[in-house]
């Protein structure tokens, strides 16, 4: 964000689905997809929370945010860049989450296709 020029003291960051699901693995916990039914669950608390922080722009990151804004799944890949108008007026910028950009193993994967020379 700081790359970007984007001050952090001016964002705020939350999670569309409130609890943390997870599968234990030796010593590690990896974390589970949420099913849609929790996302549905958490919508009324992601939605008080947008209410009292008034955004101008919401940033999706991932197929779970994305679904706890809009309400329904959509593909993020082919969406990712894209700015939505979704209910009460809300804006909502898709994007793959973080975490995907991790597993990927070939550096040219991590830019998004409309940048790619």
């Amino acid at each position: 964000m700081a790359e970007a020029g984007v001050d952090r003291g001016r964002i705020y960051v939350t999670n569309a689905v409130k609890h943390f699901k997870f599968e234990p693995r030796g010593k590690r916990r990896l974390h589970k997809r949420p099913n849609a039914n929790e996302i549905k669950i958490c919508r009324r608390w992601l939605f008080d929370e947008i209410e009292a922080i008034g955004p101008r722009l919401i940033v999706a990151l991932g197929a779970t945010a994305a679904q706890g804004l809009i309400g329904r799944t959509i593909p993020v890949l082919s969406n990712r860049g894209a700015v939505l108008d979704v209910a009460n007026g809300l804006r909502v910028f898709v994007t793959v989450h973080p975490s995907a950009l991790l597993r990927l193993q070939d550096e040219e994967e991590k830019v998004p296709p409309t940048q790619v020379s």
